[in-house]
């Protein structure tokens, strides 16, 4: 039996300098099938040219276009909408994510889960870099609702997920500012009782360029999908606790 294709979604913005370190990454710690899907604003971005010179890969590579304008929600948005594959992990083009990682989340996803999120804050993880004030607020987000609402993961605003195609067909995505789309559906598919999980993932702050990330900007997003989800947690159907250490990913 085949076994099933991963999408990778790779939204990228100037990231010439990126790609070919992190094709590199991918291609020697991925060890499952994947597709990588690379989401442009601009035909102008040098990314597109430097990426369309290295596509000699054992795994395909597609260009999409982001179908509603600049910026990372856009991108992220127009991977959903394109990717064909049963599941997708949204990948940052400039280093920081844990790729390594993939390989445990893939693993959960073939034993059920419908979204299984690499976690900086649970026994292992890890974050270096970012700026203190930046991760104490992820930090004590993601704890606090582990341990107030028994959501099963310790870092809820990590952008760093699997995600099934059923729960993003079955989930109305309203998140406008950019990287709170990833809390805002693990809240909602939590309230929907799809099953979720989480593996131990280390993140860098990237080594090259600066971050797009806008945390006065976003803040009162990430605060809405916090408060929803305090809110609802009378009401949860609460999910069986998963040790990660208990979860041997198939076909390894």
């Amino acid at each position: 039996m085949n076994k099933p294709i991963l999408a990778l979604l790779i939204p990228v913005y100037n990231e010439e300098k990126s790609i070919l370190p992190l094709l590199k990454e991918i291609s020697s710690f991925i060890k499952i099938p994947i597709k990588l899907y690379f989401i442009y604003d601009s035909d102008n971005d040098p990314t597109v040219s430097v990426i369309e010179n290295h596509k000699n890969y054992d795994f395909p590579i597609e260009l999409i276009k982001n179908n509603y304008g600049s910026g990372a929600l856009n991108a992220i948005k127009t991977g959903f909408e394109t990717f064909s594959e049963e599941a997708c992990v949204v990948v940052m083009a400039d280093g920081s994510d844990d790729l390594s990682s993939i390989n445990g989340m893939y693993g959960m996803f073939c034993q059920g889960f419908h979204i299984v999120c690499g976690s900086r804050y649970m026994r292992n993880g890890k974050q270096y870099g970012g700026g203190w004030f930046k991760k104490l607020l992820s930090s004590m987000a993601g704890k606090s609702l582990y341990w107030f609402t028994r959501i099963p993961t310790h870092d809820v605003t990590n952008s760093f997920k699997l995600y099934t195609k059923e729960v993003l067909k079955n989930i109305s995505i309203k998140s406008s500012g950019g990287f709170e789309i990833g809390m805002e559906i693990v809240v909602k598919a939590f309230i929907k009782n799809y099953s979720i999980a989480e593996v131990p993932s280390i993140w860098h702050d990237r080594y090259e360029g600066s971050s797009n990330f806008k945390l006065w900007t976003w803040l009162p997003q990430y605060l809405k999908w916090y408060l929803l989800i305090i809110l609802r947690r009378p009401f949860f159907i609460r999910q069986k606790k998963i040790k990660y250490n208990s979860i041997r990913p198939v076909g390894y």
